[in-house]
């Protein structure tokens, strides 16, 4: 990938993110009770109508996890991550230009950081934030399933 590419066109992050998101939102939909089903066509709707009344809703608490969880992935992936936005530590205003992720800029500078240091210390505190991040994206995701799962709950 060039410079001049946008970090959001390189499809790699895409690929290491979309079997996982597809594979965890089949379950979910095939999860639905076949009872439902049967009972919403019994009752006239159209297949249509069937999908969106009454199987998404149904899903969608598995649906928004594997979202979730390829985000998480997504995010996670430090070299994907790396390679995709560029590896430019400068920053801009624009966000379609080049840019290095708090893992990327874990990974690319530590090696060089010496031990004890200023720097080693702030790339420290730069793990503990992305730790910290993650610990609260991860909890709020939680709530919003957990809301989602008691919305829809069937049984």
């Amino acid at each position: 990938m060039n410079s001049a590419t946008p970090w959001w066109l390189d499809s790699s992050w895409v690929l290491s993110v979309i079997p996982v998101i597809f594979t965890i939102s089949e379950d979910a939909l095939s999860n639905v009770p076949p009872s439902l089903i049967a009972a919403s066509e019994a009752l006239g709707a159209s297949r249509w109508q069937m999908v969106r009344t009454v199987v998404l809703p149904v899903a969608s608490a598995g649906i928004f996890s594997a979202l979730m969880i390829g985000l998480g992935r997504a995010v996670g992936e430090t070299m994907i991550v790396l390679m995709a936005t560029g590896n430019t530590p400068i920053m801009d205003w624009n966000i379609f230009n080049g840019m290095r992720t708090l893992s990327a800029n874990i990974a690319t500078e530590l090696p060089e950081a010496a031990q004890d240091s200023t720097h080693y210390r702030v790339l420290f505190l730069g793990g503990l934030i992305l730790f910290s991040m993650t610990f609260i994206l991860n909890t709020l995701a939680e709530i919003v399933r957990q809301r989602l799962r008691k919305r829809f709950n069937v049984v």
